[in-house]
């Protein structure tokens, strides 16, 4: 899993060596959609999700300027379903061209946690803490390389059940945690 955990030097804008935290707010920036907003700890937009429509199967992560970074698409199956992202290259006019990047499907050995299985096949998880959305994502030797949490305030007030603190260990696909949390509030129904 090269993109969530590089051996060699930081090539991607999507990763730093430093622990980052992100405020997690489960709103659209646009009026009477459903999505969420990612800012960074300088309080600055670093992601966007527009769901236009809380019945569509499609859904996309946007950095700051509107690019397309990935597509996460439902696909139905049962009574659960399971998410498919492609990660947005620029050069192909639809996903169906492009391999899946990552899939994401109700995991059968953790109950009730989800199943990350990334393009070379290796895996991790999101753990669900509580019914609303605190969760951790791991990888497959238990290590946790991003957890999120209600937002308190430095005086330990909790800023709201939209509000939410996403902390990614250094070194980590930023963009990748913020798409599998985008998939989480899917499956919750919020975003």
């Amino acid at each position: 899993m090269a993109r969530v955990f590089p051996q060699a030097g930081l090539s991607s804008p999507y990763m730093s060596t430093e622990r980052e935290t992100f405020t997690v707010w489960m709103k659209s920036l646009v009026y009477q959609t459903n999505g969420l907003t990612v800012y960074n700890s300088n309080g600055e937009i670093t992601y966007r999700v527009e769901n236009y429509d809380k019945s569509s199967n499609e859904v996309h992560i946007m950095d700051l300027h509107g690019n397309i970074l990935f597509t996460i698409r439902k696909k139905k199956l049962w009574l659960f379903g399971s998410w498919i992202v492609y990660r947005e290259c620029g050069t192909l006019s639809s996903t169906e061209e492009v391999k899946p990047f990552v899939k994401i499907k109700r995991s059968c050995i953790r109950d009730g946690d989800w199943e990350v299985r990334d393009e070379t096949n290796e895996v991790f998880w999101i753990l669900r803490f509580d019914p609303k959305i605190s969760f951790q994502i791991i990888d497959i030797h238990g290590n946790i390389i991003a957890k999120v949490k209600p937002k308190q305030s430095s005086n330990g007030v909790i800023l709201g059940e939209d509000v939410l603190t996403l902390e990614v260990k250094p070194r980590i696909d930023h963009s990748l945690v913020v798409t599998l949390v985008t998939v989480y509030g899917l499956i919750k129904g919020i975003v």
